[in-house]
């Protein structure tokens, strides 16, 4: 198998073992959770976004990695994580805490979507070995990002929950 045909399967089964795991152990316990409690636990996972500025650090990846591709995944990463400590940093205060949750989420998933794209644009598949010790991040560590922005987006849309009492009561748990 080639190099680009070895990265395009592990990106395609990265997300498989992170499903498995998430709808055996993860999904039960948010769906458990009151709604800040939940989006708190998915922010700490992000909050960990600021590593993604490794795809600018010379000699951790190659020089042939395309800049479009390295310098947009970086910063959007950096972002990402950025908003969500903001996030975790104003969990006490509910009008700063939810447009928080919101925006790191939309960053956090637009950037995975237009890395994705620049990824086919820039034929990374074939330029991977190009990403050093930083292939790990879009065979294992992507596809749990993304999925756990599509279920920050459900459970921000989904109406009352038994235990969003919290939310009603005004008081935040500590």
């Amino acid at each position: 198998m080639s190099p680009a045909m070895i990265f395009s399967t592990h990106l395609v089964l990265g997300y498989i073992p992170w499903l498995l795991w998430f709808s055996a152990y993860f999904w039960p316990k948010l769906r458990a959770m009151d709604r800040v409690e939940a989006q708190r636990a998915i922010a700490l996972l992000h909050s960990f976004r600021f590593f993604g500025l490794v795809f600018i650090v010379p000699g951790v990846v190659g020089a042939a990695l395309p800049k479009e591709f390295a310098e947009f995944a970086a910063y959007g990463d950096f972002a990402t994580g950025i908003l969500a400590i903001l996030a975790l940093l104003t969990i006490r205060l509910p009008i700063v805490f939810w447009p928080l949750v919101v925006g790191y989420n939309l960053v956090g998933m637009v950037d995975i979507l237009v890395d994705y794209y620049h990824g086919v644009r820039f034929a990374l598949p074939s330029l991977s070995g190009q990403l050093g010790a930083a292939y790990v991040i879009p065979i294992i560590y992507v596809p749990l990002l993304m999925l756990t922005h599509f279920v920050a987006f459900y459970l921000l849309l989904r109406r009352g929950h038994k235990n969003d009492r919290v939310l009603t009561s005004g008081a935040v748990p500590s």
